[in-house]
């Protein structure tokens, strides 16, 4: 009877210590409530929320929630907007899929101990390549934006213009990117064009 106690606590210890156990619970968890649970969202620029709270396992030693935390949480609701908008589904069916290229991250003010927040994506836009996403943290104690995330999402196998119009059933021209955004996609470009050339490769291969 001990034993069988015991193995399920063994194998528990090992997979929380060997693996990222939350994280691969909570994604395939969020991206099922949005897919079975929540209505489909039709406009692929609409603003979700995604509620979380800060609990003591998100903290560091100042007692606030820790830098590495935003994105985690960023990525987990990132992977529900994109499943309710029907990105995702429409990367499974071109045979394509979506990888992060590249965030930058702008903290403002801490979340501590408990604190509700809400962390809201919408989608920017996109090129040839990418679609590029922001994520706000946001307090719900007084509705402060407490941390800042953009991403961009490249997209193999196939071209985010593909994956619009699958989802659209025609052609849609990509929104005009924030200026800001577009400064940072300047920068990524000039910093991977540094990078291939330290390296000694050629502008024919591009960062994956």
């Amino acid at each position: 009877m001990l034993g069988l106690l015991v193995a399920p606590l063994v194998l528990a210890l090992v997979y929380f210590a060997l693996l990222d156990g939350w994280y691969l619970v909570r994604v395939p968890c969020a991206v099922l409530r949005a897919r079975l649970l929540q209505p489909r969202v039709r406009d692929l620029l609409a603003e979700q929320r995604y509620a979380g709270r800060v609990l003591p396992s998100d903290l560091d030693l100042l007692l606030h929630m820790n830098n590495a935390r935003y994105l985690r949480e960023a990525d987990v609701a990132r992977a529900a907007h994109l499943t309710r908008c029907g990105v995702l589904g429409a990367l499974r069916a071109l045979g394509a899929r979506a990888v992060l290229a590249a965030s930058c991250a702008r903290y403002r003010r801490s979340l501590r101990l408990f604190e509700p927040f809400e962390v809201r994506t919408r989608l920017l836009g996109w090129d040839e390549r990418a679609f590029y996403l922001e994520a706000r943290f946001i307090s719900l104690r007084d509705g402060f934006v407490c941390a800042l995330l953009r991403s961009r999402q490249h997209v193999l196998g196939t071209s985010p213009e593909r994956v619009v119009q699958h989802l659209c059933k025609h052609r849609v021209e990509p929104p005009e990117l924030p200026e800001d955004l577009r400064h940072w996609i300047a920068y990524n470009e000039a910093s991977s064009q540094l990078l291939r050339a330290e390296s000694g490769l050629s502008d024919v291969v591009k960062d994956q």
